[in-house]
């Protein structure tokens, strides 16, 4: 018995560095690429990348700092308010509702962007940053809500009952009592949300025309050199990095309540 126990152990931690190995290799191939000049390994592929014509200006970070930031705010908003609707409320037609949003997973984004673009173009909101978030958001939504929705659920019902005893309505109950409770459901989905838009790029290629408005993971993309218009590999590489630092810096540090909010919100309900 003792035996089995361990081999078992052994194989969970031979198949767990095996996985991390696996994901973790394109990462660590690029930071090494990102360093590996013809003369040896120094950060002159960085500097390119952000001294050269086509490289990573100031003003392409700040824009995918709005975006990612109008995205998040956007998403938890709504997802909460939404979650809360169909995981606290019984109301008619609440279930085929659900249905529809999940359903929005099954429709290939790319095959409505133009139609957005031109829906964006008729309330003005064409080329702007505004205008992306709102799409992103829109992407975002069902799962959210889904998230959301569960993490509701998972909430006891004597912690409602007890504020509605102290004289809560609805939306007291909501700020004072539930948004604490399924604080790991909104830190799983705004890290989503972030991770989504930070590294978007076909929504930002499509929906953003003008180059003082692209977003870093374009001007990365958009990295090539002046002769001939052949790509810069390496510093395209260092872009990578640069894009990888946020994500990977933001998911260590909430690490451990994304964990939680998955385990409560996506298995519970």
């Amino acid at each position: 018995m003792i035996g089995s126990s361990t081999t078992s152990r052994w194989g969970y931690y031979v198949t767990g560095t095996a996985l991390a190995i696996l994901f973790l290799f394109p990462l660590l191939w690029s930071g090494w690429a990102s360093l590996r000049t013809d003369s040896g390994f120094s950060l002159e592929n960085y500097d390119r990348l952000f001294t050269s014509d086509n490289g990573i200006r100031p003003q392409h970070v700040f824009n995918s700092v709005a975006v990612s930031a109008l995205t998040v705010v956007g998403t938890l908003f709504i997802a909460t308010l939404g979650g809360y609707a169909f995981g606290r409320f019984r109301f008619p037609g609440r279930d085929v509702l659900f249905l529809l949003t999940l359903g929005i997973l099954m429709v290939p984004y790319a095959t409505i962007l133009i139609a957005l673009y031109v829906l964006l173009g008729w309330i003005g909101l064409e080329d702007s940053l505004i205008g992306l978030s709102l799409v992103l958001i829109m992407f975002q939504l069902p799962f959210s809500i889904f998230m959301m929705r569960n993490s509701f659920e998972a909430v006891p019902n004597e912690l409602a009952e007890s504020a509605a005893m102290d004289g809560c309505n609805s939306f007291q109950a909501l700020i004072r009592i539930m948004l604490p409770a399924v604080r790991p459901g909104l830190i799983t989905v705004g890290l989503f949300a972030f991770l989504t838009s930070w590294s978007e790029f076909f929504a930002p290629l499509i929906l953003l025309n003008s180059t003082d408005r692209f977003t870093t993971m374009l001007a990365v993309v958009n990295m090539r050199t002046a002769s001939h218009g052949s790509i810069d590999y390496a510093a395209l590489e260092a872009g990578v990095v640069v894009m990888a630092v946020p994500c990977l810096l933001l998911f260590g540090f909430m690490q451990r309540s994304y964990v939680r909010g998955f385990v409560s919100g996506a298995l519970k309900g």
